[in-house]
């Protein structure tokens, strides 16, 4: 029955889907650097914990203009040429990280990369976007984040035995994956960005995508609820962001030269969490919405991170990735589906800009969140933290599926 579901749901998308399926998969593959850069910093450039906090949260604030500036070059040049030219451009700051490791100038390099990868992101949502509709987005952008989870299977742990023993691979890996998956775009997927009788045609109709007239700002205050939408799902952000910062410090702090590969590991059972059951929660869940469907993520988030704070065994860290990974499935399937179906086509790029930046502001944030409450108070109190973190935005984006209920009057969706 599983396998059934697996293999039906996956049938008959646009062909451009599959191949940037493929490219995910070997981009995913290739994620080294920022899943790690909390413990490259402290452990190789001997940064304490408040310092790299804040370092991350500087690196998040500088994806800021990147994506500004790519998302508008997307929405007036086209998705391809953005995506070539700024990915090459972060692979080519990590070749040199590679052969600069170990020296001071190598987070400055990283910064840089992430401002070329903050350009990279709304053109390449906007491509997703532009070749599916409503009918096949959610299916479509599942394949794509069960693509990016079956590289990201094999990668941390990857990255987690090069990181004592190789470490300037870490970069050059990830810059070789990242070169061979915008070359598999660059030739197999045609460019998408709607033309100017597209946008036309679609303002004559009553569709949540239809085009609007003027910039962001005017574009975003026709869509308000969705601005609240993304304000809830930064408490999201704010807690699943310590997997990537708190995390590595605290198996590292509670199993010593294990701590890395261990996290690896929970990376990997996110991963292949991910492939596995992707699919059955997207079979299951379709039919409700989408806004539902994020709060209970919520919930799992709350009921995940929370626990860390009393895992003391590597057994119960692998468990509770389970438990916050069956909260990102189902965030991750949903949350890109509901911005996408309320985004208008003309701003699409621009709308994958500033709204993945709303989300992200707890993402921004965390790092240096969690730095001070470790410096001051103790890790346990992170988990706390982020636990309450995603309760509060479950029950804030509840309270917009009531609202959405009540407004439609369709109680088949209550």
């Amino acid at each position: 029955m599983k396998k059934s579901i697996s293999l039906s749901l996956y049938k008959g998308l646009p062909q451009p889907i599959y191949v940037l399926f493929f490219a995910t998969v070997i981009n995913g593959i290739g994620i080294f650097v920022y899943p790690f850069l909390a413990l490259y910093l402290t452990q190789r450039l001997h940064y304490s914990a408040w310092e790299a906090g804040r370092f991350m949260t500087f690196a998040s604030v500088l994806y800021i203009p990147g994506s500004f500036i790519g998302s508008k070059l997307a929405d007036s040049f086209g998705r391809k040429p953005v995506m070539v030219v700024f990915q090459l451009l972060m692979d080519f700051c990590f070749i040199l990280c590679g052969f600069l490791e170990g020296s001071a100038i190598v987070p400055y390099l990283v910064l840089l990369g992430l401002f070329f990868d903050g350009a990279v992101d709304p053109a390449r949502e906007a491509l997703k976007t532009d070749v599916t509709n409503q009918e096949n987005r959610q299916v479509s952008f599942s394949l794509i984040y069960l693509g990016h989870n079956l590289g990201y299977a094999c990668g941390p742990v990857i990255a987690g035995y090069l990181f004592y023993k190789a470490p300037q691979w870490i970069f050059w890996g990830n810059a070789l994956a990242g070169i061979f998956s915008i070359i598999l775009v660059l030739a197999k997927v045609k460019e998408s960005n709607p033309t100017h009788e597209q946008l036309e045609e679609s303002k004559k109709s009553n569709s949540t995508e239809k085009a609007e007239d003027g910039g962001l700002l005017k574009a975003l205050l026709t869509r308000p609820t969705l601005l609240l939408f993304a304000f809830f799902v930064t408490f999201y952000s704010f807690a699943y962001s310590q997997t990537l910062f708190a995390l590595p410090l605290w198996t590292t702090e509670l199993f010593q030269t294990n701590g890395a590969t261990i996290y690896g590991l929970m990376m990997t059972v996110n991963a292949l969490v991910v492939v596995f059951f992707t699919p059955l929660f997207v079979s299951a869940l379709r039919s409700n919405h989408p806004l539902l469907n994020t709060a209970i993520a919520g919930l799992l988030y709350a009921l995940g991170f929370s626990l860390l704070a009393l895992a003391k065994v590597p057994t119960a860290f692998y468990l509770l990735a389970v438990v916050f990974t069956f909260g990102e499935i189902i965030s991750a399937t949903n949350e890109q589906f509901h911005v996408a179906n309320n985004t208008p086509m003309s701003h699409r790029a621009r709308f994958s800009a500033i709204l993945p930046i709303i989300m992200g502001t707890g993402h921004a944030i965390a790092p240096m969140v969690a730095g001070t409450i470790i410096e001051k108070y103790s890790m346990g109190w992170v988990w706390i933290t982020a636990g309450a973190s995603a309760l509060f935005g479950a029950l804030g984006i509840t309270s917009l599926y009531l609202y959405d209920c009540r407004k439609k009057k369709k109680k088949a969706l209550c």
